[in-house]
């Protein structure tokens, strides 16, 4: 690694968002900052891409280790034209966020802050998201960020596994302290708001209710509600391996 790691920023909330702003000026000190972000909201993407229609990249800022630019596409759109249109090289590094909203439990794969993170793990950078669990874009974000400090070091100075990748979702208020632990079981009821239209037709607005299913206090929900920051280390293999011979048996000799 050179004297100064390559550290690549995006997020899903778009460049202007008060929480990636609050990442670049944590991260800045510790390296050669890029970032590529949506020049719009981009959340609940998931790990969707831009086909079929180009992509226009907008250089906002190039100083001194710092460039930004901001793309009209997703995350994932973000992280590739970032690997293979700005850098001259693979990052050492990859953050995501800080998200205004949770990325716990089934909501990752929802997640267009988590899509990016899986994009860098895929090309075996290592990766973090980093989500506080409030939906309000003004958030306070004071108590998370001397978190999101000391796991970013750490990151930086101790690297992860590869193929691992972190999911980190921060509590409101005061936080007791760090769990590690596993994506909660849970489900949404999905509720759709109806308005008929004057010409006759109907529109919808999804909203819906999350419910966690799961009692194990390390499980990531569950954590932050209790007040803790909340560390998933996620994968971008879905195999259920657990299951692998099993499905083997039953449909290899068929």
């Amino acid at each position: 690694m050179n004297s100064k790691p390559l550290i690549f920023i995006t997020n899903d909330d778009g460049y202007k968002a008060k929480g990636i702003r609050k990442l670049i000026d944590i991260l800045r000190p510790m390296g050669k900052i890029v970032v590529v972000a949506p020049h719009v909201e981009m959340s609940s993407k998931s790990h969707s891409i831009t086909v079929g229609k180009p992509l226009s990249l907008k250089t906002i800022t190039i100083e001194q280790d710092y460039e930004e630019y901001t793309i009209e596409g997703t995350p994932v759109d973000c992280v590739k034209m970032g690997f293979d249109n700005v850098l001259k090289r693979r990052p050492d590094f990859l953050f995501a966020g800080i998200n205004m909203g949770a990325n716990t439990s089934i909501n990752t794969i929802y997640s267009g802050t988590m899509a990016a993170v899986m994009e860098g793990c895929a090309e075996h950078v290592p990766s973090v998201g980093f989500s506080l669990c409030d939906n309000d874009k003004d958030a306070d974000l004071t108590d998370c960020l001397p978190f999101v400090e000391t796991i970013a070091k750490d990151v930086i100075k101790n690297g992860l596994d590869d193929g691992v990748c972190l999911n980190v979702n921060f509590p409101l208020g005061q936080i007791k302290g760090i769990k590690v632990g596993h994506q909660a079981e849970g489900f949404w009821t999905e509720e759709f708001d109806k308005t008929e239209m004057q010409d006759g037709h109907s529109i919808f607005w999804l909203g819906g209710e999350y419910h966690c299913t799961d009692k194990d206090p390390n499980a990531d929900w569950n954590a932050v509600n209790d007040g803790y920051v909340a560390i998933v280390p996620m994968q971008v293999d879905f195999t259920a391996w657990k299951f692998l011979d099993k499905t083997k048996k039953r449909f290899e000799n068929i």
